[in-house]
């Protein structure tokens, strides 16, 4: 087989990654956990939830909460216009909204391409991260959106 027969290059495991704008950073999830991406609809909100917790949203039948990444980890000023973007995301079989400033791409990463995480100078605690790659002229951090949306933190799911 001549595909096999390539260089190194190619049998190097390749990840995709959505990247996204939160304030002045640009962060990367997993694409594999993207269900969709959409505009911001206005939400139903839950007494009691914390302020990131916008509410939740009927998704043809799906009961969805909306988290505001922005206002979780103080980035920035959420605005709610046609501009802003949720992502929706598929997350232990249950589907989660996160508001994020922008989308931006999808970038292929090879393993060796992600280096660990400081442990200082980011909104997200290292814990919900997979580390920072170098995207043109600056660097993404790579989130690890399961942990972090699974996370006691947020209280989106029951503890185990």
């Amino acid at each position: 087989m001549p595909s096999e027969q390539q260089g190194n290059a190619s049998t190097m495991p390749t990840r995709e990654f959505l990247t996204f704008v939160l304030g002045d950073e640009t962060y990367a999830l997993d694409i594999m956990t993207v269900k969709e991406i959409r505009g911001y609809e206005a939400t139903t909100k839950i007494a009691n939830a914390p302020d990131f917790i916008k509410g939740v949203i009927n998704l043809r039948g799906d009961i969805v909460p909306i988290i505001d990444l922005r206002i979780k980890f103080g980035i920035g000023e959420p605005t709610y216009n046609e501009w802003t973007i949720v992502i929706m995301l598929n997350i232990q079989e249950r589907i989660v909204g996160i508001v994020v400033d922008g989308v931006s791409d999808v970038m292929n990463l090879e393993d060796e391409e992600i280096k660990p995480a400081p442990e200082f100078g980011v909104a997200f605690d290292s814990k919900y991260l997979h580390g920072l790659a170098a995207l043109d002229d600056h660097m993404v951090i790579i989130v690890d959106i399961e942990e972090l949306i699974s996370s006691d933190e947020l209280g989106i799911f029951e503890s185990a």
